[in-house]
Order: structure tokens, then sequence, then C-alpha cells
């Protein structure tokens, strides 16, 4: 099973600019459709980008233009560049792999928090 680990997290101010980052191990990640949730509290989880493993992106349309959701098969990674942060932006964000519709793993989520 894959496993997941999430990073780049932290706290930026309005404007500003962060790259997340998702390390796989276990398996190759090439085989996954990779994406990224998010989760406020008291919140539900939903979906900010995903990219298929043939590399097709869909975003949340509130993010469209300022996030990019990419992969590197050969490094086993997944980045979210995340540009022109706004508060509404600040969650917990979470990596995942699905096959299909499955979701099989998440990874344990880094904090993003936007704020002056």
């Amino acid at each position: 099973q894959v496993q997941l680990v999430e990073s780049g997290g932290g706290l930026v101010q309005p404007g500003g600019s962060l790259k997340l980052s998702c390390a796989a191990s276990g398996r190759n990640i090439s085989i996954y459709d990779m994406g990224w949730d998010r989760q406020a509290p008291g919140k539900q989880r939903e979906l900010v980008a995903k990219i298929t493993s043939g590399g097709t992106t869909n975003y949340k349309d509130s993010v469209k233009g300022r996030f990019t959701i990419s992969r590197d098969n050969a490094k086993n990674t997944v980045h979210l560049q995340m540009n022109s942060l706004k508060p509404e932006d600040t969650a917990v964000y979470y990596c995942y792999a699905a096959r299909a519709v499955f979701v099989i793993s998440w990874g344990q989520g880094t904090q993003v928090t936007v704020s002056s």
C-alpha cells in the first residue's frame, strides 16, 4: 500500500505563495491518480486539485489560475504550487492516491494558514 507524507505548509501573508510536496513510498505513483484535498476546522473536506495517471488536471473553481498540481513519477512526488493565496485557503491540505473513484491512501496533512 502506498504511503504519503505532505510537507511545505506554513504561515503566509495574503497574496503570498507556498509549494506543497507529497512524497510517496511503497508503490510507484505512476499507477495512481493523485490529488490534494483540504479541510478547515469544522468544515467538510473538499477536493482542491487532482491529476490523473495520464497527466490530466482538474481544479476547484476557486483555485483555478492560482494553484497548479504537478507530478514527478520518477521522484515519486506530487506538488501543489499555490500562488495569490487568500485567507479562505487556510486549511489542512492532504495528498491522496486513488484508483478510479476509490481513494487508496491519504497523507497526514500539512497546515496552510493565510493571514495578515
